[in-house]
């Protein structure tokens, strides 16, 4: 077919650049996530002529389903050029000529003026051989495969060079119907077009390659004359009772241990190593909600990416990630740790600058980093850190660290004119390579000090591992949410270094709200399913068609009643989903006479606790609106709402759930309908019973729930017995009683005593007012007498005889 459109000259200069250009669209399926249709006229607009670009974009649109550039578009018997530039190419001599822009424009409108059932689909399309954003001294070669609107003896230097980093963009369709039944269709609506698609483009290009990138050295000396740092370098001198040079070397030495010196050389290696590095690892990455960071950036918006930490390797999937998705990867903020050779050298030339653990007692080192970021913003710098502070060993989401949001904020107070958005990003992995290390860090093992040495011994281990999960969450813009939370903060900033009364608490909500975001973005994978459904067996084992039919159940509850919108679920049925997993060899599969089991390995239990808790509280609530009716009997639809409502909150500080009322309404109405309608539920003479038929799956869900209303109960049956407790002394004594019960009834979640779920617990139980000398006893017994029945009897009587 592609050889058929071109002619005869075309062909063999085709077949040449094939041979130099690989090129990457953006999104990768522009059909399906941008809405374009392939059988309506599709007219692509790209801002300058060059045969070059035609012939990538020739050879990427036939790869994607879409008409080729050089296919003529045929409408009402008239034929169109379906590709239109902004500017024409460039002579080897003289000047360009003027492009027919706007006279095809105003042939297509006229005909939509003729023809009511018309509406041609315009697509922006911007190559980019390169992503380098240049320098603010730009060097000759720099400038040479930067230009512009090259001629094509220049465009075939660019080729041969970055010829296998093409990146095609394409843009949304803009609706030639639309247009003309809105604006009309005189010769000012193609003049408007054109203006419209140059700002596009410019635009675009910026989202891709970023700013132009400072010498660094010039970089430091800016910092320096910086009024702020000056008067930090001297209160430096005062303190220490040293000289003003030796405090501003100082200053200077800071910076250099912080600063990123960004290259773009090393972003293009990057790409390759790390697409073999993934192709080696995984067998797909999932990505999902991109195109809003995209239009985002392309707003004008500072990005700055707030993942959650599950692994080092994060640091580099969220980077190739959003590189891939032609967006500049972002400056990561990452810890002094990991500045060791040879991996310091190599983040800081990936973006990475490095941040101490601790500011504290030392001024000058927090005016100089807080300076530098104020530098990141108001450049137009995209910005990643980890508000977790360090790597989750539970795969549970952690209390944030609100030091760098702080900082965030504080920037937008002290003036950064663009908009800072915070956007959530959920990672997820079917297998996270420093698992083993998390549980003997658990078990007491002292942390290993990073080094060359671990990057090499994981390198030696690569193998397949599953599925990676990358979802964005819903975005936070800073200046909006101050907006909402104090109506009046630009009134009340004053010179924006005083510190305001009403930041932290503002700021330790926007944190919690990030948090939650990131959760809503989860993904329920083969792998978290799987674990959470076997570690709620007894003996960590399922035959295998009775699995299968379970996740079928949590498949259809999470596809049915979704968490939120953009929380993910695997494709296929239960019988394909068990089969990821299987061929991950993270299961053992066992046959008898009577068929297959599937069972944790032998000592992987612990392990299977990390997979199951990063997807926990998508299952939370079916799983206790399960143990509510097994547990309790019969009852109707109000009194299971009102009974999850008031664990809610408890829940809610737990796993970072961000439901609002009437969401939760919704949800708990939805799941118990779900419910019914498998029949896992019947109706009784009060309301609802499980099905005897079905109680094993309803049992199964119900065991979700078990450890959660255990940790419950030990610390609401201290309150019970001791009313006026110190809160210190509920979390000892609750930790040392959890920790005891892990053993006794072989509870293998390590996270079941971790101090730092018992300290989340009693600062809610505070904010609700049921921990405390004003304490309400009666609401702590009716929180008590719920949670208490549903532990199984062996669990109560332990309970009971501990207290």
């Amino acid at each position: 077919m592609s050889t058929q459109i071109l002619n005869h000259w075309q062909r063999p200069v085709s077949w040449m650049q094939r041979l130099l250009v690989k090129s990457k669209p953006v999104p990768e399926n522009p059909v399906e996530e941008l809405d374009l249709d392939p059988t309506r006229p599709m007219v692509y607009v790209l801002p300058r002529d060059s045969f070059s670009d035609r012939l990538a974009l020739h050879q990427c649109c036939l790869s994607l389903g879409l008409p080729s550039p050089f296919e003529p578009l045929i409408i009402k018997g008239e034929s169109f050029n379906r590709l239109v530039a902004l500017e024409s190419a460039t002579p080897l001599f003289g000047a360009s000529d003027e492009t027919d822009f706007r006279g095809r424009f105003e042939r297509l409108l006229a005909l939509h003026n003729d023809h009511s059932d018309l509406d041609v689909q315009i697509v922006p399309v911007s190559l980019l051989w390169g992503r380098n954003p240049g320098k603010e001294e730009e060097s000759v070669s720099a400038t040479l495969l930067n230009s512009s609107n090259p001629t094509w003896l220049r465009k075939t230097a660019i080729i041969s060079v970055l010829g296998r980093d093409n990146f095609i963009r394409f843009s949304r369709a803009v609706s030639l119907r639309y247009m003309a039944d809105k604006h009309g269709t005189d010769g000012t609506i193609a003049n408007k077009l054109a203006r419209v698609a140059r700002v596009h483009f410019g635009r675009q290009r910026t989202v891709a390659t970023g700013p132009r990138l400072p010498d660094r050295q010039a970089l430091f000396h800016s910092l320096l004359a910086s009024p702020t740092i000056k008067q930090a370098i001297a209160d430096e001198a005062k303190s220490k009772k040293i000289s003003e040079q030796k405090a501003r070397q100082r200053a200077r030495e800071y910076m250099d241990e912080i600063a990123a010196d960004y290259s773009d050389s090393l972003m293009r290696i990057g790409d390759r190593v790390l697409t073999w590095l993934w192709n080696k690892l995984y067998k797909g990455i999932n990505v999902r909600g991109a195109e809003q960071i995209r239009q985002l950036s392309q707003d004008g918006h500072g990005i700055v990416f707030v993942p959650c930490h599950r692994s080092h390797m994060d640091y580099l999937l969220l980077s190739y990630v959003i590189y891939r998705q032609g967006m500049v990867p972002p400056h990561i903020a990452a810890g002094v740790n990991l500045n060791f050779w040879p991996a310091g050298p190599v983040f800081r030339r990936g973006g990475g600058f490095f941040i101490r653990r601790s500011f504290k007692g030392n001024k000058l080192y927090s005016t100089v980093f807080r300076e530098y970021l104020d530098q990141l913003f108001k450049r137009g710098y995209s910005v990643e850190y980890f508000t977790e502070g360090g790597r989750s060993r539970t795969g549970r989401l952690l209390p944030a660290k609100t030091g760098m949001l702080a900082m965030t904020v504080n920037s937008v107070l002290r003036g950064v004119e663009r908009p800072i958005t915070l956007v959530p990003v959920y990672l997820g992995y079917d297998h996270v390579m420093e698992v083993a290390s998390y549980h003997k860090e658990l078990a007491g093992k002292k942390k290993e000090k990073e080094s060359a040495w671990q990057v090499f011994s994981a390198i030696r281990k690569l193998r397949n591992y599953g599925q990676g999960y990358v979802n964005f969450g819903e975005s936070i813009t800073i200046h909006q949410f101050l907006n909402e939370a104090k109506p009046d903060w630009r009134q009340e900033i004053g010179d924006g270094e005083t510190k305001q009364p009403w930041l932290t608490p503002t700021v330790n909500q926007l944190a919690n709200r990030l948090m939650c975001n990131i959760n809503d973005a989860a993904a329920a994978s083969a792998m978290t399913l799987t674990a959470s459904i076997l570690l709620a067996t007894e003996q960590h084992a399922m035959e295998r068609s009775a699995l299968e039919k379970q996740l079928d159940l949590y498949l259809d509850l999470l596809r049915s009643v979704p968490y939120t919108a953009r929380t993910t679920v695997p494709e296929g049925d239960g019988q394909a989903v068990l089969q990821q997993v299987l061929d991950l060899n993270k299961f053992q599969l066992t046959s008898d006479g009577m068929g297959e089991i599937v069972s944790i390995l032998d000592g992987s239990a612990v392990t299977m606790t990390y997979y199951r808790n990063n997807s926990l509280h998508l299952l939370i609530l079916p799983a206790l609106i399960a143990a509510l009716l097994l547990r309790r009997g019969c009852q109707t639809q109000e009194q299971l709402i009102a009974q999850v409502k008031a664990l809610y909150p408890l829940l809610q500080a737990e796993l970072f759930m961000g439901l609002d009322e009437q969401e939760l309404e919704n949800q708990l109405q939805g799941l118990i309908n779900e419910l019914v309608r498998h029949e896992l539920l019947e109706s009784c003479e009060q309301g609802l019973v499980p099905r005897q038929s079905r109680r094993a799956e309803l049992c199964n869900l119900g065991d979700l729930f078990q450890e959660t209303a255990q940790r419950y109960a030990i610390v609401l049956s201290r309150l019970q017995r001791e009313p006026e407790i110190e809160r210190g002394a509920l979390e000892r004594d609750s930790q040392a009683l959890a920790e005891r019960m892990s053993r006794l009834h072989g509870i293998s979640a390590p996270e079941f005593f971790d101090k730092k779920l018992f300290t989340t617990l009693t600062t809610r139980l505070k904010e609700q007012g049921l921990l405390g000398e004003q304490a309400d006893q009666a609401q702590v017994a009716e929180l008590y007498n719920i949670v208490m029945p549903l532990l199984t009897a062996t669990v109560q009587n332990t309970l009971v005889q501990s207290n």
